[in-house]
């Protein structure tokens, strides 16, 4: 027997078991390259989920930021519509904004657990200062309410009480004006006659005279009776109109203006008289020292501006 017959299967054998130990290595190694891939894959899968996460908490906080720009805005127009002073409004409007552009500045895997629970926390002391200054806005708008319809009633009741004034006023001035026409003077009996340049007294009951004669005009006239008018000194004017209807008027024999219905007229003669309610008679004696015109004259007497009685007499 030839003893390499019994190596040549010996042989085969060996490398059959490499060949085994081989493909076993092969395989472990694979192994292992799978499970290392796998956790690789995992890990990125958590990265990943990890980045989402964050992106959605940044995006969460950035709106809840925008939220409360919003609101701390509305705040500020609602105080300026009050009337109310709104410069803290103002300063924390900025701060947020300035927030805002920070976290909009944030990449997603930047923005750490701690700044979010920063952010976190300072949104909600914001919010809690939205919610106490709301208060104070809805306090506000109640006082005003409460102001306005206190005005309101202060302005009607004002309203009415310039309106019970203006109607005590006018009944006042009405009054007054009735009791200014019932203290008026009248001229009772007026009589007129002439004296003669001989000095004597001529008087005709038609009261028509010679122009030529006449020297002086006398009017004569009782003060009537008037309960109402104050017992006081009055100032009584006489005017004589020639017939072209020219009043007489000369300074030295007593005449001057006064107010008639507004207007400066001229009177011929002015008396100071205490008026004390008896018919007491009041007599002018006027003197023109020229010819006297022909025609109808008239004669007019006042009292306190207001008419108290006239007639004419006629000289030919």
């Amino acid at each position: 027997m030839n003893p390499n017959d019994n190596l040549e299967p010996r042989k085969n054998n060996s490398r059959v078991y490499l060949w085994v130990a081989l493909v076993l290595v092969l395989l472990g190694i694979n192994g292992v390259l799978l499970y290392l891939r796998s956790q690789e894959q995992t890990k990125n899968e958590q990265l990943t989920t990890d980045v989402q996460a964050k992106d959605t908490k940044l995006a969460e906080q950035i709106k809840e930021y925008e939220t409360i720009k919003a609101d701390f805005e509305r705040q500020s127009q609602e105080l300026q519509k009050l009337g109310q002073s709104n410069d803290s409004l103002q300063s924390r409007i900025a701060g947020v904004n300035a927030d805002l552009l920070r976290l909009r500045s944030f990449k997603a895997g930047s923005f750490t657990l701690a700044m979010q629970k920063q952010y976190k926390q300072r949104a909600v002391n914001l919010e809690g200062q939205l919610k106490k200054r709301d208060e104070e806005i809805a306090q506000l708008k109640q006082d005003n309410e409460t102001l306005y319809t206190e005005t309101t009633t202060l302005k009607e009741r004002q309203n009415k009480l310039t309106d019970t004034i203006s109607t005590i006023a006018k009944t006042n001035r009405d009054l007054s004006d009735k009791v200014t026409v019932a203290s008026r003077l009248q001229a009772d009996n007026i009589k007129v006659a002439i004296i003669t340049s001989k000095n004597k007294e001529k008087m005709d009951d038609k009261e028509e005279f010679k122009a030529k004669r006449v020297e002086k005009v006398k009017v004569t006239f009782n003060l009537g009776r008037n309960d109402v008018s104050p017992k006081e000194s009055k100032a009584v004017y006489m005017r004589i109109l020639e017939p072209d209807g020219a009043a007489l008027y000369n300074l030295s024999t007593g005449g001057g203006t006064f107010t008639v219905d507004g207007q400066e007229s001229f009177y011929t003669q002015k008396q100071d008289v205490v008026y004390d309610n008896t018919r007491q008679p009041v007599v002018f004696t006027y003197a023109k020292g020229a010819e006297y015109k022909k025609g109808v004259h008239t004669v007019e007497l006042y009292e306190g501006g207001a008419l108290m009685g006239k007639t004419t007499f006629t000289l030919k």
